[in-house]
C-alpha cells in the first residue's frame, strides 16, 4: 500500500514595485542642502502603500557627510508595522544597474507613516561624480513588501511554484496614472480628468449605460457631472481603477462624501468601505450626519452603529446639542420616530421628542 505523504508549506506573499528617480542639478542641489538637510521625492505606491524617498545629498549625520544618504519612508497614513525588502541602485547612461552601488536592506517593519531606513553611506559624493551624466544622475528604488503570512497544507509533497498575489489593480493605476489611451474627459467643477470608458463602464452600471446604453453618449468625448466636488470625483476614479482608498480618502468627511458618489454610480464595493469606515468613526458631532446618509443611502449597518451610539443618553444629549442635528430632523424624521420607539425607555422618550417634536406612542 502507497505511504499518504502529506506536508505543510509557509507562504509569505509578497508584492514588489520599484520607482526611479532623477536627480537633475546635483551641484546646484549639493549646494543648497547642509549635512542632515534632505529632499523628498513624489510618493508612489507599491503594495498598496504610498512611499517617499529622501535624499541627503551631503549625509544624513555627521559621519556619513561625504557620502549621499538615501531613506525610504512609509507615507500611508493608515498603514501598520509594514514588512519590506528595499534596495538603491544607481543607474548608468542605458538605465541598467551600477553592480557596485547596489544596496540592499535586510526587511526591516515599517511601525507607521514617516517612519523611515535607508543608507547613510550608499557612496561616496566623489565616486558619485564619477558617474554624472549632464550633472545629472538616477537611483532606483525596489520594494518588495511582504503580506500575510499563512501556512497550506497539500497532500501531493513539495510546493515548487509560489503564485504571487494579483496584480491588476497596480496595472490599472499605473494606466489612469499615465493617461495612454484616454478616450472620455469627465469635467467636474473646474477639473478635468481623462479616463477609459470601457474601465468605468465595467466598473459602474451607471457609466456603462451612460456610454453604452440608451442614454449612449459614445459619439461625445467629454462627460459634465454636477454637485460633486473635483477631490471627490478623484478618489472615486482611483478606486474604480485599483479597488483601492487613496491617501485623500482616509479622511472621514471624504468617506461621507463618497458614499454618496459610490451609491451615485453603484460602486457596491466602495460603498460598503466607506460605510465600514463611517461605522467604526462615529463621534457626537458627525452622527446626525452620518444616520441621515444611512437613511437617503440605504446603509443599514451604519444606521444600526449609529442607533447602538444614540442609545447611550450621554450620547443622545450631544448629538441633539450638535450643529447637525436640525438638518436631521428636517430631512430624515422618520429615521428618529424608529430610533425612539425601537431603543429608548419611557422616561427618554419623553426628553427626545421635545427635541424632536416627533410624538411617540
Amino acid at each position: 500500500m502507497a505511504a499518504h505523504v502529506s506536508s505543510s508549506t509557509i507562504v509569505a506573499q509578497a508584492v514588489s514595485g520599484s520607482h526611479v528617480i532623477k536627480i537633475d542639478g546635483y551641484s546646484r542641489i549639493k549646494g543648497l542642502f547642509e549635512n542632515g538637510n534632505g529632499v523628498s521625492s513624489a510618493p508612489f505606491s507599491v503594495g498598496g502603500n504610498s512611499w517617499i524617498i529622501d535624499l541627503y545629498p551631503n549625509g544624513l549625520d555627521k559621519e556619513s557627510k561625504d557620502y549621499l544618504s538615501f531613506v525610504l519612508r512609509l507615507d500611508s497614513a493608515c498603514a501598520k508595522d509594514v514588512k519590506a525588502i528595499f534596495s538603491f541602485i544607481l543607474l548608468d547612461k542605458n538605465g541598467g544597474p551600477v553592480t557596485l552601488y547596489s544596496t540592499t536592506s535586510p526587511m526591516p517593519t515599517f511601525q507607521g507613516k514617516g517612519y523611515g531606513r535607508g543608507f547613510n553611506k550608499f557612496m561616496r559624493k566623489t565616486d558619485l561624480e564619477a558617474h554624472l551624466r549632464d550633472d545629472s544622475f538616477d537611483i532606483k528604488c525596489e520594494v518588495t513588501e511582504m503580506k500575510d503570512i499563512c501556512s497550506k497544507e497539500t497532500n501531493k509533497g513539495k510546493q515548487f511554484v509560489l503564485i504571487p498575489p494579483g496584480d491588476l489593480h497596480q496595472h490599472l493605476g499605473n494606466l489612469l496614472a499615465s493617461m495612454d489611451g484616454t478616450d472620455v474627459t469627465v469635467h467636474v467643477g473646474q477639473e478635468t480628468f481623462s479616463a477609459h470608458r470601457c474601465v468605468l463602464a465595467a466598473r459602474s452600471s451607471v457609466f456603462k449605460a451612460e456610454f453604452f446604453g440608451t442614454m449612449n453618449t459614445k459619439a461625445h468625448g467629454t462627460v459634465k457631472i454636477e454637485d460633486m466636488e473635483a477631490a471627490v470625483f478623484r478618489s472615486l476614479l482611483h478606486f474604480i481603477y485599483t479597488d483601492t482608498l487613496s491617501d485623500a480618502s482616509q479622511d472621514v468627511v471624504m468617506a461621507q462624501h463618497l458614499l454618496v458618489a459610490a451609491d451615485r454610480y453603484n460602486v457596491d464595493r466602495l460603498k460598503l468601505i466607506c460605510e465600514e469606515k463611517l461605522s467604526k468613526n462615529l463621534d457626537s458631532d458627525m452622527l446626525a450626519t452620518s444616520l441621515a446618509l444611512a437613511e437617503q443611502h440605504g446603509c443599514h449597518g451604519l444606521k444600526e452603529a449609529c442607533f447602538e451610539f444614540l442609545a447611550s443618553p450621554s450620547n443622545l444629549e450631544r448629538v441633539m446639542a450638535s450643529d447637525g442635528y436640525e438638518h436631521l430632523k428636517s430631512s430624515c424624521p422618520s429615521v428618529l420616530v424608529e430610533f425612539m420607539a425601537r431603543f429608548l425607555p419611557p422616561e427618554m422618550k419623553a426628553l427626545a421628542s421635545s427635541f424632536s417634536k416627533v410624538a411617540i406612542a
